[in-house]
């Protein structure tokens, strides 16, 4: 006689649209973090913005569904994250998880810190980490690192932006500061070159991002609030409670300037029609015909999408799919 075991079928995906801004614990990968995420929601589809180092944590933006069309955005914003530097070595990765490949005295490098961070403040060139993600040759760097190729690359240097460079506190061998950054900015790179223009070299101990300019200003939800919420469903084919953690694409970016438009516009739009040079029906906040920035799309007050002005013509470049116009 045979006994049938019961199984417990996996949920179903869901076609859930928003964008969660989590707390990622340190210790695991953006990748991990995101595929725990999309299983507490049963999401058909994820995606995050601008990853963190297994040895980070702070905002990781989550989206899923059609939210994932607008994550190259969040991607361009500006960035505050705190730092740890310990002084005195430095490491092939810049920051704990590396190997020691330099040792030296700490001298007067923490009553010089102020000076040296001064020269670190406004626009400079990176060089980024070898183990970092970005791609020469098609290739991410840390895949020729990992081979022992790392000497036969040679990484482009990248120019950024620090707009704020705050020293926050220091040790005998540490200090902490705060920073606020243009995109593509690898901290793990400005505290290693910090150390090296105090002369002793230092690594990121540790490193957290505090907010991604354009997003909501909520609270971060961290994954084991996240999977209590979800563990507490009577009804397990029930999300409002999760739902409710999300942010709508409309409140991510609404920081955009502005169009409205009419409906009929709106679907002309929605069909890949380039609109204009005659824009007396729509309304524009905080932009001109003139300028090519990306603009938030809307219609009867609800966001449909995100355009830009090009040779006196709105042209459309991500649009929702379910629109309410």
């Amino acid at each position: 006689m045979h006994t049938q075991i019961s199984r417990t079928s996996p949920p179903k995906k869901r076609a859930v649209c928003g964008i969660l801004l989590l707390d990622k614990p340190t210790g695991i990968s953006s990748s991990q973090a995101l595929a725990r995420v999309r299983g507490i929601f049963a999401a058909a589809k994820g995606g995050h913005t601008g990853a963190l180092d297994p040895l980070a944590s702070g905002c990781l933006p989550i989206c899923l569904g059609e939210a994932t069309k607008y994550s190259d955005f969040f991607l361009k914003g500006r960035k505050r994250y705190t730092a740890v530097g310990r002084l005195g070595q430095s490491t092939t990765t810049c920051d704990a998880e590396g190997e020691i490949i330099k040792t030296a005295p700490l001298g007067d490098a923490l009553e010089r810190l102020e000076q040296v961070l001064e020269g670190f403040r406004g626009k400079i060139v990176q060089v980024p980490p070898l183990y970092s993600a970005v791609k020469v040759g098609g290739k991410p760097l840390y895949r020729y690192a990992r081979q022992g190729r790392g000497a036969e690359v040679e990484i482009p240097r990248r120019e950024v932006e620090i707009y704020e460079l705050k020293l926050i506190a220091k040790s005998e061998d540490s200090f902490q500061v705060e920073v606020y950054c243009s995109k593509g900015t690898y901290i793990r790179t400005l505290i290693n070159d910090i150390g090296e223009a105090l002369g002793c070299g230092a690594y990121v101990t540790l490193l957290r991002r505090l907010e991604v300019e354009g997003l909501p200003r909520r609270e971060l939800i961290g994954l084991e609030e996240l999977q209590a919420i979800c563990d507490a469903r009577e009804d397990k084919h029930d999300y409002s409670t999760l739902d409710a953690c999300l942010c709508s694409v409309d409140e991510c970016m609404s920081y955009l300037p502005e169009v409205s438009l009419t409906r009929e516009l709106a679907l002309d739009l929605f069909h890949g029609v380039r609109i204009g040079p005659d824009f007396s029906a729509c309304t524009l906040r905080d932009c001109t015909v003139e300028e090519s920035k990306p603009v938030q799309l809307r219609c009867h007050d609800s966001f449909i999408g995100v355009g830009h002005f090009a040779h006196g013509l709105l042209i459309p470049d991500r649009m929702m799919s379910h629109p309410k116009v």
